[in-house]
């Protein structure tokens, strides 16, 4: 019997999972701006958006996944409660992105004027 024991312990990536109180309800309903916010940062940081799924409930918040060719930022809004969530992954299959993800975290709480509700890191 063959038992495969890699000498380096990979880490596929750090997946951030954040809740956040914002007091802005125009932030909270306006996807358009948001879109408009996230999409140069990505690049920026270089990921490459490989997919996009978005949807505007009508006179509510918004919902946005983005695929990247790392994995995926997921976020969910509801103004009527002044919260989101966001959620954010990025593999590490040729580098480490975890400063990726934390910057990426950071930006949107100063782009909300958020309150940290909760937030977690996962290494997966």
């Amino acid at each position: 019997m063959c038992i495969y024991a890699p000498s380096i312990m990979y880490s596929p990536g750090l997946h951030c999972l954040l809740s956040l109180d914002c007091p802005s309800e125009l932030l909270l309903r306006n996807m358009e701006g948001w879109l408009q916010f996230i999409r140069p940062l990505l690049p920026e940081k270089g990921l490459r958006v490989v997919g996009e799924a978005a949807h505007q409930f009508e006179a509510a918040g918004f919902t946005v996944a983005i695929c990247l060719e790392e994995s995926h930022i997921c976020i969910h809004t509801w103004p009527e409660y002044g919260f989101l969530t966001l959620d954010i992954y990025l593999c590490n299959y040729l580098k480490s992105n975890e400063e990726k993800v934390r910057y990426i975290a950071e930006k949107n709480v100063v782009y909300f004027a958020a309150k940290i509700r909760q937030q977690q890191e996962l290494f997966r």
